[in-house]
């Protein structure tokens, strides 16, 4: 479709650029099209890929059938060809197109003969031109050739004009992807006499295709529909061309064409006539199948049908949906009117001329409403024919003979009900009463056997109630009336009631799949984990589907299994294989995909708007016919896109810790590496100062001069002693090996000790401690507990001015023991109060302030919580200043240390 809003702002179509960028990322496709066998594809295509060599292009042969052709043959010299590798098939050997390893060759371009050739059973891809289109996904040029009967939307076209099925098809799409279609054209005469010269087929094969199948009408049949579909690609082309480069035309913009599916073998060519009037309308379009009472009934065979032709849809470039509802054409009205379709095709109906009368078909409804939409209705043809009777028999649901039994109870009941009414009640008010039987059978079992019961319940009433009784005759004409019109209201009302029943019956399938789908995303929004996650979504798919399922993600540039249920971790090689395909390329592939269908299992990818995320194992005890029904592909489709979200969610969660850990060990090593260029430097920039001195002038340098030196040298050394220290404890407190070794005691006895370890950096202030005698004692490690005390005093010390004081405060309070060490330095700004315990963090200061690690609070925080206590930092209200505030428990198996004494 041309994009109309292009066309007013005179801007180029974003679908246009977008295929054309996609087409320059891949490799360039030419397809080699002609109307039949012998016109010469194979040999044009050789000559192209020699005019290739010429021009200094790698080009290798895939696959080239020469069908002994000498012309042929003889083109074949000079060109390098790839060995075909041998597939093993019911005891024989065939040669397939060695795909792999034309895919480590990576030639410029490769031949490739016969596009829609079907490949050995084994093989990656079931079919040859999904061979070529990987190659053009490798960025590999292809060459290759195709005859008109071969194209999917013309099968039933060629069917009728050569009454030949040909099985071997390929997709539109193929054709759609080329970049290049050179039609290679013969006059049906000119065709003919080669065919009579030999150079087509062998005499005796060249005779029965003269007689068959090469006859002049039908290749001039053929030639017009290669020529047309050829000057349909270039239409396109020049379409595309005129939208990627916003060139203004009259474009065909607006239509849209809806075919209505079911589940008859003429569904298929419906499609097809859908997918060739979408492609002339340059028009999208959709398959619809619409789900209603009757397909409860559908038997498994019929629902493979419907799938089947949904597959079809989707392979020739449509839509394909199920669309829920009472009434076909309601839906399809309905559908149209919200989608904006133009077009509506339909099979023509197949029910004679008086059933029109009594019931209209889905065709004759659309015409009368469809008002300005133009309904097609096309006879169609079956593709394969088959009896009446087995139709019917396929479509009839099993006989449940208990039912038929349980309807013959309810009967029973009622008849011995109404001999017992038949006192009180005159003889026609105990028709009811077998009425209720009826519905009753309708309720619980259904329509046949409601049927059957309103038979045999009008016989009893009959026989047993009507005069004459206990005999089938009837003599009063009132009685035949009543006897009719029991028939007649049992006969609808058990109708009505059966067909209500199945409604009811696919509303609660409906309900309770949506309850689970609900059930499902709560469940996954409340799991944090990628295990959770895996585990919950195997186990619903499984539950729900019926089918064995394993989950597999990517790990170590592989991809693994991480869950299943029942829980199953065993692939073999083709699974492997299958489910690698499936995740690198974003679709199906293994069992009754297009790729690796030898695969036990069908491996669907779990997809994000990202990429895919992982993969979807599924297995059955189901051999025949496709894995999934319709209903389950949507409710995969479902489940599968609220796990991926899940998935990408929780690694999304895991992408932003590393990120955040990252940043942080950035942050780090930034500040280690700025704090050991610092702190490191100055003070051994001192010692090798003052050591160098003392080195040089020692003899003459008088006493006190040598003692200031030495000075330095000491205290610039138990500075770098201590940011050693301070690194250590940090990478202790980290690492979690900090473990205190408690035990109970005096809170004043560790102070002092700290105000002792601390007198030289406090030489210039004041100090006052506060410590109750009978402070109860506390269970702290003294070691650990002088640090912070001694860390909290150099904090103080670098930001106080000299003389000014230092107060250390203790007191118990609830249970634990308090203390504060309060400064009178300029306080912490506010902006800076959270972050103040923070690893390598420094509160800026001015000039004259001693340089600090931005260890010592941190390294605190890290002691006091490892012996279960907390610090935090304030600003003092009375005055400026600091105030650090450690709160530690009270020792529970200690005395006062008066009671000690």
């Amino acid at each position: 479709m041309p994009d109309e809003r292009s066309d007013k702002l005179g801007r180029p179509s974003p679908d246009a650029l977008l295929e054309k960028a996609n087409a320059e990322t891949r490799g360039r496709l030419k397809i080699f099209l002609g109307a039949a066998p012998g016109v010469g594809k194979t040999y044009e295509m050789l000559v192209s890929g020699r005019s290739r060599i010429a021009d200094g292009d790698d080009v290798v042969i895939g696959v080239v059938e020469t069908h002994g052709r000498k012309e042929t043959a003889a083109l074949l010299e000079g060109f390098e060809i790839v060995p075909r590798v041998a597939v093993g098939y019911k005891g024989h050997h065939l040669e397939e197109m060695d795909l792999d390893g034309i895919l480590a060759r990576r030639p410029d371009l490769v031949l490739v003969d016969e596009l829609a050739h079907t490949n050995a059973e084994g093989s990656r891809h079931p079919k040859r031109y999904l061979d070529v289109r990987e190659l053009l996904d490798r960025g590999i040029d292809v060459y290759t050739t195709l005859n008109i009967q071969h194209v999917e939307s013309l099968n039933d076209v060629v069917s009728r004009i050569t009454r030949i099925r040909v099985r071997e098809t390929v997709p539109d799409s193929i054709i759609d992807m080329a970049d290049d279609v050179e039609i290679i054209d013969l006059t049906p005469d000119d065709l003919i006499k080669r065919l009579h010269d030999g150079k087509v087929y062998l005499a005796n094969t060249a005779e029965r295709a003269l007689t068959n199948y090469f006859t002049a009408g039908n290749l001039t049949a053929l030639r017009e529909l290669a020529l047309r579909r050829t000057a349909q690609r270039v239409d396109d082309q020049l379409l595309n061309h005129m939208q990627a480069n916003a060139i203004s035309g009259p474009w065909a913009a607006g239509e849209r064409v809806l075919v209505s599916v079911d589940h008859h073998p003429r569904a298929a060519s419906l499609v097809r006539y859908a997918a060739r009037m979408a492609s002339r309308l340059r028009a999208p379009w959709t398959a619809a199948y619409i789900e209603n009472n009757r397909s409860i009934n559908l038997s498994e065979a019929q629902r493979d049908a419907i799938a089947a032709t949904l597959r079809l849809a989707e392979q020739l470039g449509g839509e394909a949906i199920t669309l829920p509802g009472r009434e076909a054409s309601e839906e399809l009205l309905r559908h149209a009117a919200a989608n904006n379709v133009t077009h509506i095709v339909i099979g023509a109906p197949k029910q004679p001329t008086w059933r029109e009368w009594l019931r209209p078909s889905t065709a004759a409804l659309l015409i009368r409403k469809a008002g300005d939409i133009s309904v097609h209705v096309i006879s169609g043809e079956e593709e394969e024919k088959s009896p009446r009777r087995g139709v019917a028999a396929a479509s009839e649901t099993p006989f449940d003979l208990r039912a038929y039994l349980l309807a013959t109870v309810y009967v029973g009941v009622a008849l011995c009900v109404g001999i017992v009414l038949d006192q009180v009640l005159d003889v026609r008010n105990l028709a009811l009463v077998f009425l209720m039987a009826v519905l009753t059978s309708a309720v619980l079992h259904g329509l046949r056997p409601a049927l059957y019961s309103c038979v045999l319940g009008a016989l009893a009433f009959n026989f047993f109630f009507l005069p004459p009784r206990f005999t089938l005759t009837i003599s009063d004409p009132e009685s035949v009336l009543a006897l009719f019109f029991f028939l007649g209201v049992a006969i609808i009302a058990s109708n009505l009631t059966a067909t209500v029943q199945r409604q009811a019956v696919a509303a609660r399938q409906r309900a309770r799949t949506t309850e689970d789908l609900y059930l499902f995303s709560r469940k996954l929004a409340g799991t944090g984990t990628l295990d959770d996650v895996l585990w919950a979504t195997a186990f619903q798919l499984a539950s729900m589907l019926k089918l064995r399922v394993v989950l597999l993600l990517p790990e170590d540039g592989s991809i693994v299994v991480k869950s299943g249920y029942p829980p199953d971790d065993t692939l073999d090689d083709a699974d492997i294989a299958a489910a690698r395909w499936a995740w690198e390329h974003n679709h199906a592939a293994g069992r009754g995909a297009d790729t690796l269908p030898g695969a036990r299992r069908l491996y669907v990818p779990l997809r994000t708007g990202r990429a895919a995320v992982g993969v979807i194992g599924l297995d059955g005890d189901r051999r025949e016919g496709p894995l999934l029904t319709p209903e389950q592909q949507r409710l995969l489709d479902a489940l599968a896109d609220q796990a991926a979200l899940a998935i990408e969610r929780v690694q999304l969660v895991e992408d932003v810790e590393r990120a955040k850990l990252a940043v942080e060990a950035d942050r780090l090593r930034s500040a280690l590496l700025t704090s050991l260029s610092h702190d490191l430097k100055t003070p051994l920039a001192a010692i090798l100062g003052a050591a160098g001195t003392l080195r040089e002038y020692f003899a003459s340098m008088p006493e006190e001069d040598r003692k200031d030196l030495l000075s330095t040298v000491v205290d610039e050394s138990e500075r770098l002693n201590r940011f050693i220290a301070n690194l250590l404890d940090m990478t202790r407190i980290e690492s979690g090996a900090a473990e205190p070794n408690s035990a109970p005691h005096y809170v004043g006895d560790i102070v002092g000790s700290a105000l002792r370890r601390a007198a030289k950096i406090l030489s210039h202030h004041r100090t006052k401690m506060l410590i109750p005698g009978d402070l109860p004692m506390v269970r702290v490690d003294p070691v650990l507990f002088e640090q912070v005390l001694f860390n909290l005093l150099d904090n103080a010390a670098k930001y106080a001015p000299e003389n000014s004081l230092i107060a250390i405060d203790g007191r118990a309070d609830d249970g634990f023991v308090i203390l504060e060490i309060a400064d009178e330095g300029p306080g912490i700004p506010p902006a800076d109060l959270d972050r103040i315990f923070d690893t390598f963090y420094r509160v800026s200061k001015g000039d004259q302030v001693r340089a600090g690690t931005g260890l010592g609070l941190s390294i605190c925080r890290g002691f006091v919580e490892a012996m279960g206590g907390t610090i935090a930092a304030t600003n003092r209200g009375d005055r400026s200043g600091a105030l650090f505030t450690i709160r530690v428990p009270i020792s529970a198996d200690a005395s006062k240390p008066d009671e000690l004494a």
